[in-house]
């Protein structure tokens, strides 16, 4: 099991930032004595910038942790959809250079892996080390693109609680079908968190659901060979462990893993396992021969992309 928790080494701080007009809001908690670089993470759509807040007792004794409402999402201002993941990537670069931070690792889930790659292949020099969770190249518009005027439909004849349990569903396993932790909280937590939104949150998802699929989610541009990191639960099934290999496969010197009894939501189901991963490959320390993850496997640099282990899982 991973080691016990540390309290965090000080108190949060916020800072209310703006980019291009748009007003956001990133939270702090500074390490004084720090073994890296800043920690940056950049969650899905439906987190926040107190998201990870659960997450910071592991992570807090290691590095400064920065974690960010950008504009569109959490309490930020509303970002209308013509805004895509290149402007949100430079909205990143300016909370960096707001907060005099040079160099960062980066942790981006989810919809935040779509914005934390787009910042590796723009801004590389500001990075160390890169973690996508939950990432696939498959564009949004391809896998979903239809349904998104028929949730806006939903929306609008107030059947939120129907859209939540589709949307539940999504993102959690089927009972029944893999052992997955905390399987039936989470697909009760999804629920929850989706009909408690108001008029503002709700407009906010769905500019974000636009958003995607009027915009490339992954796009082939260079990246300079750095440590990147993908994984996400081995029963994902909204981003595959398929599409996280073809992700890795697409990333120089990339490795790639699962975290066992988990699936997309992973980072909730087996907290203290997924920070584990982040700290240990964020300090550069292994991340092979974890219990809890299947064998981790590598992509080397060479024009040969196959991946280097041949007992993966």
């Amino acid at each position: 099991m991973p080691p016990a928790a540390t309290a965090p080494q000080s108190s949060a701080e916020e800072r209310d930032l703006s980019f291009a007009g748009f007003g956001y809001t990133c939270r702090i908690v500074r390490q004084e004595a720090p073994v890296t670089v800043p920690m940056v993470l950049l969650g899905g759509s439906a987190q926040d910038r107190n998201s990870w807040v659960r997450h910071e007792r592991w992570l807090t004794p290691l590095c400064t942790v920065v974690t960010v409402d950008l504009p569109g999402y959490g309490t930020a201002d509303f970002l209308p959809a013509r805004y895509g993941i290149d402007f949100l990537a430079a909205a990143v670069r300016h909370m960096l250079a707001e907060l005099g931070m040079a160099e960062v690792n980066l942790v981006g889930a989810c919809f935040g892996g779509a914005v934390g790659l787009r910042f590796a292949q723009h801004y590389p020099g500001m990075l160390r080390r890169l973690v996508l969770a939950g990432m696939t190249k498959v564009e949004p518009r391809d896998h979903y693109g239809d349904s998104v005027p028929r949730w806006s439909r939903m929306l609008e004849e107030g059947r939120v609680a129907d859209l939540a349990r589709e949307l539940a569903a999504w993102f959690v396993a089927p009972p029944g079908a893999a052992p997955v932790r905390k399987q039936a909280a989470m697909a009760r937590f999804l629920y929850q968190q989706f009909v408690a939104q108001g008029p503002r949150e709700l407009a906010m998802w769905l500019e974000h659901n636009l958003r995607l699929v009027r915009h490339e989610w992954y796009r082939p541009e260079p990246l300079p060979e750095l440590p990147v990191l993908v994984l996400t639960g081995e029963h994902d099934i909204l981003t595959t462990p398929r599409m996280g290999r073809e992700v890795a496969a697409c990333l120089p010197g990339a490795r790639f893993t699962t975290v066992r009894e988990a699936d997309h939501l992973v980072h909730l189901e087996r907290m203290a396992e997924f920070t584990e991963v982040l700290a240990r490959f964020c300090t550069g320390r292994t991340v092979d021969g974890l219990p809890w993850c299947t064998p981790v496997e590598t992509w080397p640099a060479a024009p040969d992309r196959r991946p280097a282990s041949a007992t993966a899982g």
